[in-house]
């Protein structure tokens, strides 16, 4: 099977070994790029939790983080692997998810996350807002050609949608699922841990049928 893997430039190695082992033929389409926003160093003095959505933004956190790290609250393994831990990690990979989990009073929360990322925490935990990066999405001309397309990230799975390929996908989680059907595509698959081995083991279950 020709599988698309668009994760952006240097973030897919792990993946596209991982799936090519399995026999598969793999087209490696990035669909986004990070922008980081600043190099300024990040105060975490005071607060009592930071949370982070993304691999991305754990790691840009980490890179400009200045001062004792509190409680983290991470969104998925995968993020939390990416900021060396983390004290939460919500049993469903979504904001809502996590804002169900979080101890009430949460004190002073920092959400470090994308520019233009969805509200929802901030507002739910009464939490300060630091965007840590920017995401540009990829238009391939032309668009890649394959039997099964990854989404590994909301933004990926518009940007994929934007394409309007008509090939299917297996998702890594619910708010890439709830992007890539808004865009239109077809998700045949969600991944059942959101991180590489959810996606890598739904490609195992999907393909067994065929």
């Amino acid at each position: 099977m020709r599988l698309i893997v668009t994760r952006p430039t240097g973030q897919e190695h792990d993946l596209t070994v991982r799936l090519e082992a399995l026999g598969h033929e793999v087209v490696h389409s990035p669909l986004i790029r990070i922008e980081p926003l600043s190099d300024e160093p990040i105060d975490l003095e005071g607060y009592d939790w930071v949370v982070v959505t993304s691999a991305n933004g754990a790691r840009e956190l980490l890179r400009r983080a200045s001062g004792r790290m509190p409680r983290v609250a991470a969104i998925g393994q995968a993020t939390a692997d990416a900021i060396g831990g983390a004290d939460l990690i919500p049993r469903v990979s979504t904001q809502e998810g996590l804002a169900a989990e979080m101890p009430r009073p949460a004190g002073r929360v920092l959400v470090a996350a994308a520019e233009g990322a969805r509200p929802y925490l901030v507002e739910a935990l009464a939490a300060d807002f630091v965007p840590l990066y920017r995401t540009h999405a990829i238009h391939p001309d032309p668009a890649p050609v394959g039997d099964l397309c990854l989404l590994a990230s909301a933004s990926a799975a518009s940007a994929f949608g934007a394409l309007a390929t008509g090939i299917p996908a297996i998702s890594i989680g619910p708010e890439t699922t709830r992007a890539a059907l808004d865009g239109g595509v077809e998700v045949l698959a969600e991944a059942t841990t959101h991180d590489l081995d959810g996606l890598v083991a739904a490609v195992r279950r999907l393909t067994a049928k065929d």
